[in-house]
């Protein structure tokens, strides 16, 4: 029967090319995912990366049968790399975002086995994305999961699951590919809802390969939606005489996806106007190489901090761990090839070509994602090289449409949905229908938390004007702001330290004022949100004063207090956008109430009102001087594997825990326990809010953190490692 075993731990890595003879104690011992080198925060500098190292882990087998099959299944391996077993060559891989799997059998012994892998960082430009300048960085090492896996001779290779008329009739499909056929073989398929109960069952002889089994007259089903994402599983076994030899599990949602030609796209019948961001795989010093918990956390950070219905996985595949809890949350999904503006010679593009194959092949049972993205982003045209992408993804997937991101309108039109990033001051009138908003704002409004206020204010405000448009304009599906968080990129881009600052939140998935526009379009039935996008000082702006003021609420109305006077209550500001769920607050005439009107200056406080009722408040002082320093994370709980991180958020904040941007501080931080920190201690503190990781150790214990910083208390905080 199938085994499959986790092959992250007991890892051994140098930083470079080391003989098969070589010592073990010429390696650091480390556990997968792994990034080649730990980075600053700022200033990464992308040649640091590109080098050849050496990852070799032991391992001892014992043959559960003479006949069965051993596998390395790989995630994702930055940028090409060799595969060897007991010292002898088994497989060269190109590509850093696609998987692959190594078949060990030739060559694997009974009792300790070795294997190496010679992994290439260095950015070819032979390979996509590279080629041309990219803005973004891929990083390099062993980045994302491995797996061993132990099948039959005949087994079963992948499943995919076409759902039909869900609306009505729901039926669905079972494509089964065997590694190869045999007069004995059966298939026998289980389906089952949402608690694990059988609801239906199946079996058929193999006559074909693939093998397809219906599943029909399944009466009413519960859809995938985006308020209950309800998954369904269906479980595949593969008998020889009768007898169960193999099983593989898979899960999937009932749900129907669809782009029309009206302009409008549509769940489940439902016309529903897309919201979204874009996301970059990479965080500060570890660049690509997050644990499974850090990339569930962006999808939940993208779903329920961000409000957002959609995400694109900019610019190519990524991690199962987030697509995963995409499908868990009700979080839509465009994933792409890599690549950025440039398409290389037919070498480059076959390679294009095998990582479009893998991504259809890896995660097309995934319900969250709804389009597939088969143009190099930003890419200019080349009819022959696109057609064979659109012809490859419809033969692999023909349950989804496609899409291809440009930026400009005079595009050929290949694929199902014209995607377009479209950066101008109003959004251009659509060409073709359907026509998605793929990337807007980001490089034309960069933005650091540290910025001034007026800048982060105007940032905010352009993410609410071009979503105003597009939620108006019956012939645009949905849009897609550039970007969730900040990201490392080449030289050529981003700001002086090499980080573009395109996010609404940065690096560290701490919120600027554009995000709490983005979160204040979320139900205040399930989360009230209420924040004065101000730093209220009298010498921030332009000009002076906090005139006028803006609030992101979702909120009924919010009402104005200046230490002991009641300004008034005020609604959004539907006159300038009218299509917003919850318009910006625009709050005018404050200038009286200013010091340099001859008033003292007061406290802020600010009541936001729900259904008549106070919902929600906030305070912002008048000295704004700094009183704590904060520490929360994630979670109080890691898995002592090696690999387990949560962030270690750390503010300096006023009275009443407002993060203070112009509070330049060295933070110092000391640990204690079974976990280590990963980032830059002592940290130079600027914006007012930062993060390290705390990664477990093997252990089980308890961890104690604290942090200093002058003039200010010292702050703790504990978690368990289990």
């Amino acid at each position: 029967m199938r085994v499959i075993q986790n092959f992250n731990n007991n890892w051994l890595f140098a930083s470079e090319k080391l003989p098969f003879n070589a010592d073990d104690g010429q390696f650091v011992s480390i556990t997968l995912p792994h990034s080649n080198i730990i980075f600053p925060h700022h200033n990464v500098n992308y040649q640091d990366y590109q080098f050849i190292s050496t990852y070799r882990k032991r391992f001892n087998y014992v043959p559960g049968s003479e006949s069965e099959l051993v596998f390395l299944d790989f995630d994702g391996v930055m940028l090409a790399c060799q595969v060897y077993l007991n010292g002898k060559l088994l497989t060269s891989h190109t590509g850093g975002f696609s998987p692959f799997s190594v078949n060990l059998t030739p060559l694997i012994k009974y009792g300790e086995n070795i294997v190496t892998v010679i992994v290439d960082s260095h950015e070819s430009e032979d390979t996509p994305p590279f080629g041309g300048l990219v803005d973004y960085l891929t990083f390099g090492g062993i980045y994302r999961d491995v797996q061993l896996r132990v099948v039959p001779q005949n087994h079963i290779e992948n499943v995919f699951i076409k759902t039909e008329k869900v609306l009505i009739d729901p039926t669905m499909l079972c494509e089964i590919k065997l590694s190869q056929t045999g007069s004995d073989l059966s298939i026998f398929a289980e389906l089952f809802d949402k608690n694990r109960d059988e609801i239906a069952n199946l079996s058929t002889l193999v006559t074909s390969n693939p093998v397809q089994i219906k599943f029909e007259d399944l009466g009413k089903v519960e859809l995938w939606s985006l308020e209950q994402p309800t998954l369904y599983s269906v479980q595949i076994s593969l008998l020889q005489d009768g007898k169960a030899i193999d099983t593989l599990s898979t899960r999937f949602g009932f749900r129907s996806a669809e782009f029309r030609s009206d302009g409008g796209f549509y769940l489940n019948g439902k016309r529903i106007k897309l919201f979204g961001l874009n996301r970059h795989q990479t965080y500060p010093y570890i660049g690509a190489a997050a644990p499974a918990r850090l990339q569930r956390l962006d999808a939940d950070i993208l779903k329920y901090e961000l409000a957002c219905n959609i995400v694109r996985t900019s610019h190519y595949p990524q991690s199962q761990h987030f697509l995963d809890r995409c499908d868990e949350i009700g979080l839509m999904v465009f994933e792409e090839i890599p690549g950025w503006h440039h398409i290389g010679n037919e070498n480059w593009q076959k390679i294009s070509l095998n990582e479009l194959d893998s991504m259809i092949r890896r995660d097309r049972n995934h319900p969250s994602i709804i389009l597939w993205g088969v143009r190099v982003n930003e890419s200019p045209d080349n009819d022959t090289f696109y057609a064979r992408t659109n012809s490859l993804a419809h033969h692999l997937d023909p349950t989804r449409q496609t899409g291809g991101v440009r930026d400009f309108l005079q595009s050929n039109f290949l694929e199902d949905v014209y995607t377009f990033n479209d950066f101008a001051e109003e959004l251009r009138e659509p060409v073709h229908i359907p026509h998605l908003i793929t990337e807007f704002a980001g490089h034309m409004f960069p933005t650091k938390t540290w910025d001034h206020e007026q800048r982060l204010i105007d940032h905010a405000l352009l993410h609410a004007k071009i979503h105003n448009q597009q939620l108006g304009h019956s012939k645009i599906s949905g849009a897609i702001g550039w970007c969730a968080f900040d990201y490392a990129t080449h030289q050529e881009f981003g700001s002086g330290d090499r980080i573009c600052y395109h996010g609404v939140m940065d690096g560290f998935r701490l919120p600027k004022w554009a995000a709490y526009f983005y979160k204040s379009q979320g139900s205040p039935y399930q989360k009230i949100v209420l924040q004065a996008a101000t730093h209220w000082t009298m010498g921030d702006r332009s000009g002076g004063g906090n005139n006028p003021l803006t609030v992101f609420s979702n909120c009924d109305e919010v009402e104005v207090i200046i230490g002991e006077i009641r300004v008034g209550r005020f609604k959004p500001g539907f006159k300038k956008y009218p299509n917003l769920p919850h318009p910006p607050f625009l709050i005018d005439g404050l200038d009286e109430y200013s010091a340099w009107g001859g008033m003292q200056f007061y406290d802020l406080h600010i009541i936001g009102y729900l259904d008549g009722k106070p919902a929600a408040e906030q305070y912002i002082p008048a000295d704004r001087l700094p009183k704590k320093l904060e520490l929360s994370t994630d979670t109080d709980q890691l898995i002592a594997d090696g690999a387990d991180m949560t962030r270690l958020i750390f503010r300096i904040t006023d009275s009443f825990g407002n993060p203070l941007p112009y509070s330049i501080k060295v933070v110092h931080f000391f640990l204690e326990g079974p976990a280590e920190l990963i980032g830059e201690n002592p940290f130079p503190l600027i914006g007012g809010q930062g993060a390290l990781f705390i990664k477990s150790l093997k252990q089980a214990g308890a961890v104690k953190i604290r942090a200093e910083a002058s003039g200010l208390p010292i702050a703790q905080l504990s978690i368990i490692i289990v």
